[in-house]
């Protein structure tokens, strides 16, 4: 370790934040890193573990601990300590091909099962992580590294999100020719329409569009595969498909009053909101007018409180976010200890400006939407509600059930239902012959990333269901090896290998 004493003699420092009252002003960035010899210091806290916990992807207790790409967190902490930033990029890109991604929205897993956390603060690799890549892109470190022989295999891999992404990178490298086909207008998937440019400016997602289009991976967007070219044309023309196309399908909340209008899915709002921001820096207004209007969000998860920042910065009269759960705990019960992933109480960004904007949380847990009531002219004005209580089923397993006397009205003039997915659409899946299973999911029961279809490979959300960008990025690299292994009939697939041919 860089300094053996370290985590008893620092504290942790995070990088500082705008205030919310500046903030909600725009749409950028707001996360601000620590000058260099601050995350230097951060970087000695790191203990070196023995049983480097950070990096162990642990399943405990159905929960995962430590990093799912295995980073090497203690060894690149140490090189953050001595200030050999370019060896510590070098080691953080052995493993993780995307860390300017995993570095901003990565809820760091490594974090929550790091040692220093048992008893005080865990070490702020996820700081240390987006420092090392941000500082090796100012220093010209990281630069197009297309491979030096081509095979002569091609692959197209449907979907342009961070598992596509990842396959498309590794398989690229070991010398295939790789086209993205993408239904949207630009490159990026999720990380380019699905989570908001405050949390992820787009230009990051761009820069790495650009690398990959410079290291030999063609592009080709507002091409829906499925509908405007079919699987078996694409696989006249491919050796190879690896389809990560997410599970994009939401969850409604088939309620009366659902055909009101006014109520929108958190995706396609986010989306929009997103598109306008980037084709006209939001003047063509061809999102849905949140201004003045009392906003309610339907789901408690990450894509409810991203509504909630976007409907706090476009100028919400008021804004409501509904979750089912009750409230967690602010500290961990006996149930789950270190080093399991934290089921503590948890204030993001959006709940944080919301609480500034109007006054307190906006979260109101144990509920849940029954009706949505609409005014003369067809637009939804009110929303139903019923508060929830834990109960157990048949099975002994808690359920979240009515509380009979406790219905009440809420006002609203926009709903934006953010309950999470149920899969992926089947209509591509089906293009290639390939089947989802009653959770929306491809799933081989093998466990790999084959399809009935020797050529078709999944990944991603597709595969595994819902899940986190760093779980799709891992999804993307092990469906390379498998689909490099189906055509060379070997595979010297390995992240950490800077030349692969």
């Amino acid at each position: 370790m860089g300094k053996p004493t370290g985590f008893l003699e620092y504290g942790r420092e995070n990088g500082s934040v705008r205030p919310p009252k500046e903030r909600v002003k725009d749409f950028k960035e707001f996360h601000r890193l620590l000058p260099k010899k601050e995350q230097e210091i951060q970087g000695a806290r790191c203990m070196a573990c023995g049983v480097p916990f950070c990096q162990s992807a642990m399943e405990l207790n159905g929960m995962v601990s430590g990093c799912p790409l295995k980073n090497l967190v203690p060894e690149f902490n140490d090189l953050v300590c001595t200030g050999n930033w370019e060896q510590a990029y070098r080691r953080l890109t052995k493993t993780s091909c995307f860390p300017e991604f995993t570095g901003r929205v990565c809820p760091a897993l490594c974090e929550a099962a790091c040692t220093c956390g048992l008893h005080g603060d865990p070490v702020s690799t996820k700081e240390n992580e987006l420092q090392i890549i941000e500082r090796a892109f100012a220093s010209g470190w990281v630069k197009p590294e297309p491979p030096r022989v081509r095979t002569g295999k091609t692959v197209a891999v449907v979907g342009s999100g961070p598992s596509g992404l990842a396959a498309a990178f590794l398989l690229n490298r070991r010398g295939h020719q790789v086209t993205v086909f993408e239904k949207s207008d630009r490159p990026g998937g999720l990380l380019m329409y699905g989570i908001p440019n405050m949390k992820l400016d787009k230009s990051v997602v761009e820069r790495r569009i650009r690398l990959l289009e410079a290291e030999g991976i063609r592009f080709i967007t507002g091409t829906d595969v499925g509908r405007d070219v079919t699987g078996e044309n694409l696989l006249k023309e491919y050796d190879r498909v690896v389809l990560a196309c997410g599970a994009g399908k939401a969850r409604d909340i088939p309620v009366p009053g659902r055909e009101a209008g006014g109520i929108y899915f958190a995706v396609d709002f986010l989306t929009a909101v997103t598109k306008s921001l980037l084709d006209s820096d939001l003047k063509d207004k061809k999102y849905p007018k949140v201004a003045g209007k009392r906003v309610v969000v339907i789901g408690g998860g990450d894509t409810g409180n991203d509504c909630v920042a976007t409907a706090v910065r476009l100028g919400a009269r008021s804004v409501v976010q509904l979750e089912m759960m009750p409230e967690p705990p602010e500290t961990r019960r006996e149930d789950n200890p270190w080093p399991e992933w934290p089921r503590v109480k948890k204030t993001d960004y959006g709940q944080e400006e919301a609480a500034w904007a109007y006054g307190a949380d906006p979260r109101r847990y144990c509920t849940t939407a029954t009706e949505f009531l609409a005014g003369k002219n067809g637009n939804v004005n009110r929303v139903r509600t019923v508060e929830l209580e834990p109960e157990k089923n048949a099975g002994g397993r808690p359920k979240m059930v009515p509380r009979a006397g406790s219905e009440k009205e809420l006002p609203a003039d926009l709903v934006l239902i953010a309950a999470g997915f149920t899969g992926a659409e089947s209509y591509c899946a089906e293009s290639f012959g390939v089947s989802l299973d009653s959770r929306g999911r491809t799933a081989p029961a093998d466990g790999s990333h084959r399809t009935a279809n020797p050529a078709v490979f999944t990944a991603g959300d597709m595969r595994r269901g819902q899940s986190l960008v760093v779980w799709a990025m891992r999804e993307g690299l092990e469906a390379a090896r498998e689909v490099d292994e189906s055509l060379m009939g070997y595979t010297n697939l390995e992240l950490g290998r800077r030349n692969l041919c």
